[in-house]
């Protein structure tokens, strides 16, 4: 029942969004979640049957998932808390600085874009609050405007979703008022304090994952 689920899945969004992209998000929620367990071999042709694709777009996903560091030489790799805490911390200083530079950086009309974020997180669904909590580091990481940060956070990107997932679907504490700070620092042009709370908002993150995982 699930393959015929995703089947159709990738076959209803396809004029929406690329099927590659689509297979990629089925593959690495199955990492993610221990569907495809650490070591399990990624074989392409048993994947494109699965999903009702050619074996173009699962080739273009696994592409993704190893930039990812998620498979290596075609089998799953399973994050280990150091590597978490490793990837997080790239990530809390390269976001930190992004922040800094949104302050400094962004013009009004794409800081109003922030607040709009800000107010889904407090109102929308689930999947809302998540589309918004991507758009709203996603927009302060360009105003870095430096092309080799934004690589590197968006090779991080599966990563990412497993926090993102975590702290939403588990109602992480003052997860919204931070962004509203983060927002409100980057609208008074004040890039130390953008910088300070998007770093303490992402630690926020890491220790709340860490807690909700070692208690499962």
């Amino acid at each position: 029942m699930r393959n015929e689920t995703e089947v159709k899945l990738v076959h209803e969004n396809h004029s929406s969004r690329p099927a590659y992209h689509q297979c990629y998000e089925i593959l690495r929620d199955k990492i993610l979640n221990g569907e495809l367990p650490s070591g399990t071999k990624i074989v392409e042709e048993k994947l494109a049957a699965e999903l009702g694709v050619s074996r173009t777009p699962i080739r273009d996903s696994i592409r993704k998932l190893e930039n990812e560091g998620l498979i290596l030489q075609k089998k799953v790799v399973k994050p280990t808390e150091k590597d978490l805490r490793n990837l997080f911390n790239v990530r809390i200083l390269l976001e930190g600085y992004s922040a800094k530079c949104a302050a400094n950086f962004l013009k009004d009309n794409e800081i109003d874009e922030l607040y709009k974020y800000v107010e889904i997180g407090r109102t929308g669904t689930k999947e809302e609050i998540m589309a918004a909590n991507e758009s709203f580091h996603n927009d302060i990481v360009k105003a870095s405007n430096n092309p080799l940060m934004i690589d590197i956070i968006d090779r991080m990107q599966a990563i990412i979703y497993l926090f993102r997932k975590t702290v939403v679907i588990y109602n992480r504490p003052h997860l919204i008022d931070e962004h509203e700070e983060i927002y409100s620092a980057i609208k008074s042009r004040d890039g130390e304090k953008a910088e300070a709370l998007m770093k303490k908002h992402l630690e926020n993150d890491l220790n709340f994952y860490l807690h909700v995982m070692s208690n499962q």
